[in-house]
């Protein structure tokens, strides 16, 4: 998705403006992408959430496609087929990068984009220079996020931790094809049972509970996901039961 990622800088887009679109193709190779614990309510309704290794942790990502470099939910045109679209999208053209000095991050931004433009859109800044409210928004949004973000790796080692992490193997049949669908970890709801009323009692507090089941629910919508790849009606056949295991990790846009 993100091609050339720069820091914003006044001197090297001060002419630049951003242009306001509902054009999703720049994310139509996308089967998965990265959502916060504060979205697993509203995008359970609409994809399976699961987790991904991702170097040395796990991630919860919204699932969108059943092969990599498919997005099912974008159509021809580039308009999203879904009543919610995950915050990473959203966020697109504009990311942050950590600074070099701790507990700082930049703005920065996709070069390559086509919502970048010379002549259309919203002037990233004013004549003198000064950021316009494109920036400060910006500033603000992807401050919020990172907020979600530390909160949403908390409860994933929280996960980890207490071993409440497993492989899921599934197979389905789309497209008059069965495919394998490994790599997933969800939360093994077997083991969530019985824990002892005083770890409950922690993750309550925690207030992870609603992450927790919104995940358990949002299972299902694999059917959604074999029914978009062919829509005269691929089903799933078999949902292989996963094998017992400690580990998880998983993967990565604006309004």
């Amino acid at each position: 998705m993100f091609e050339r990622v720069v820091p914003v800088n006044k001197d090297r887009h001060g002419g630049k403006k951003v242009r306001a679109s509902n054009d999703f193709r720049f994310a139509s190779k996308f089967h998965v992408a990265y959502v916060t614990v504060h979205e697993f309510a509203r995008a359970a309704a609409i994809y399976p959430l699961v987790f991904l290794e991702d170097k040395d942790q796990f991630r919860s990502v919204a699932l969108m496609g059943l092969d990599a470099g498919e997005n099912l939910f974008i159509d021809s045109q580039g308009q999203w087929q879904g009543s919610y679209i995950p915050a990473i999208i959203r966020r697109y053209p504009f990311a942050l990068t950590k600074a070099p000095e701790a507990d700082r991050f930049i703005v920065c931004i996709d070069e390559a984009s086509d919502l970048l433009s010379d002549t259309e859109g919203t002037p990233m800044f004013d004549e003198q220079g000064n950021a316009t409210q494109v920036i400060e928004n910006v500033k603000r949004y992807l401050g919020e996020l990172q907020q979600m973000d530390t909160m949403t790796q908390e409860f994933s080692l929280f996960l980890v931790q207490n071993n409440l992490l497993t492989p899921l193997n599934m197979r389905v049949n789309a497209a008059n094809q069965v495919r394998n669908i490994t790599g997933c970890y969800v939360i093994n709801e077997e083991r969530l049972n019985k824990f002892s009323d005083a770890k409950f009692a922690e993750i309550r507090q925690k207030g992870y509970l609603p992450a927790i089941y919104a995940h358990l629910i949002s299972l299902s919508q694999i059917e959604r996901l074999a029914g978009l790849k062919k829509p005269a009606g691929a089903s799933v056949i078999e949902d292989a039961k996963p094998a017992a295991s400690s580990a998880l990790t998983a993967s990565q846009t604006l309004q």
